[in-house]
């Protein structure tokens, strides 16, 4: 009878034959492993080593052939982690990324450091646009005791997903099916996570991302703007004076999103890099 690690191993041989690199395709195994296992990092660590349980082997080699065809370890395993917190995802929703995390940490600063601290005060209002897996959403609600959250999206599977994470989590969260603002919504803060993907780079992506991830939440047009040219303005109508438009943008964006941002009469405040140092995370205000 082989072991864990042993069947793991195998598992890992699968991928590495398929043209992955040995280093992830064990980390892809592992994962694989402890999704089929129940078992936590610490629990691998102590007990990788011991005989493989019956009916573990079958299932760890069918999963490791999905992943070999580039299918998303996350969409297979259906959770990826986001802000210290597991989230449901599939091929309805964009699979959360760190660098979306800058929002988070955009929006909690600016709460605690804008006008009256509001997040110490009256209730914020919030709006995350395009909210797909409700990772922005769900994760503000939660961290942000008093702030009321709604959070749209134009794709009812998106929505579906969301909820059922909001559920789980305990998070209250207003989820609307919409292609940008809601009519007469007004917000202190709105944060969003658009598509911003040139049409142009769709062959320069990852097989796991082009072949898998839902294209309407990666590409916006030819320069990968088209939502954002929508969306400046629609922010700029329903937040409330003072309040705040937080946006994610891609690699080389950052000149064209400032013209829009200010055409829009909003005030760039600014554009805070990723990990990469890659200009990501936009602030802007409504004077």
């Amino acid at each position: 009878m082989s072991s864990v690690f042993e069947a793991t191993t195998a598992a890992a041989e699968i991928l590495t034959g398929a043209g992955f690199d040995a280093e992830d395709a064990r980390f892809d195994a592992s994962v694989l492993a402890r999704h089929i296992l129940g078992w936590s990092l610490t629990d691998w660590a102590v007990r990788s080593r011991e005989a493989a349980p019956a009916g573990f082997e079958t299932p760890l080699l069918t999963l490791a052939r999905r992943r070999a065809t580039h299918e998303p370890v996350a969409y297979i395993t259906g959770v990826r982690e986001f802000y210290g917190r597991e989230f449901r995802v599939s091929p309805a929703v964009l699979i959360p990324r760190p660098e979306t995390e800058g929002l988070v940490e955009a929006a909690l600063a600016d709460a605690v450091q804008g006008p009256g601290s509001r997040v110490l005060g009256p209730t914020i209002d919030i709006v995350d646009v395009g909210t797909g897996s409700g990772c922005l959403a769900i994760t503000l609600a939660l961290e942000m005791p008093n702030a009321r959250v709604m959070a749209s999206d134009i794709s009812p599977e998106a929505l579906t997903m969301a909820r059922a994470t909001a559920a789980a989590l305990g998070a209250r969260v207003e989820f609307v099916e919409s292609s940008l603002i809601p009519a007469g919504v007004v917000a202190d803060l709105i944060v969003s996570n658009p598509p911003y993907v040139p049409e142009r780079d769709r062959a320069s992506l990852s097989v796991d991302v082009r072949n898998f991830e839902p294209a309407g939440a990666l590409f916006a047009g030819a320069d990968g703007l088209d939502v954002i040219r929508l969306l400046v303005p629609a922010a700029r109508q329903a937040l409330k004076p003072g309040g705040r438009l937080l946006m994610e943008i891609g690699h080389g964006q950052a000149d064209a999103v400032t013209g829009l941002v200010t055409n829009a009469g909003l005030k760039l405040e600014g554009i805070r890099p990723d990990l990469q140092g890659i200009p990501r995370i936009v602030i802007a205000r409504k004077p």
